[in-house]
């Protein structure tokens, strides 16, 4: 099997693709920041870091690492075993984390927009 999959490109390629289609848990993902579509770019993220919650979503790489240094600010585990408050803050403080690049993002595409429609405008007024 090794052997026709070496000879076979698109067959290890498409492998290679459902596998991460799997790792990711559904058949479409897309980075809930960037809008990357690879699966082979995209990521899971533990909103509120691996040591409070389980709860994933989909990044790319980029936005990952953005969100994984954003969470070294949050403050360090209290006990060995975090209670619900501890947990439920570090959640909070993950969509926190995530908002706030939701918001610049925002900002990028919204003055992109007014940028492209005040392009033709001013293009007209001048003629």
């Amino acid at each position: 099997m090794t052997s026709r999959i070496s000879k076979d490109p698109k067959l290890a390629r498409e492998i290679r693709r459902q596998r991460a289609l799997q790792r990711l848990g559904c058949e479409d993902p897309s980075c809930v920041l960037c809008g990357e579509r690879d699966p082979h770019c995209l990521e899971l993220h533990h909103l509120a870091g691996q040591a409070y919650d389980d709860t994933t979503g989909p990044v790319c790489r980029n936005c990952h690492r953005k969100l994984s240094d954003l969470q070294k600010d949050h403050p360090p585990q209290i006990g060995d075993s975090p209670c619900s408050n501890e947990r439920v803050g570090h959640f909070l403080l993950g969509l926190a984390d995530l908002f706030l690049l939701l918001v610049e993002k925002l900002r990028e595409f919204g003055t992109a927009l007014i940028e492209r429609a005040a392009g033709p405008h001013q293009r007209g007024s001048l003629s």
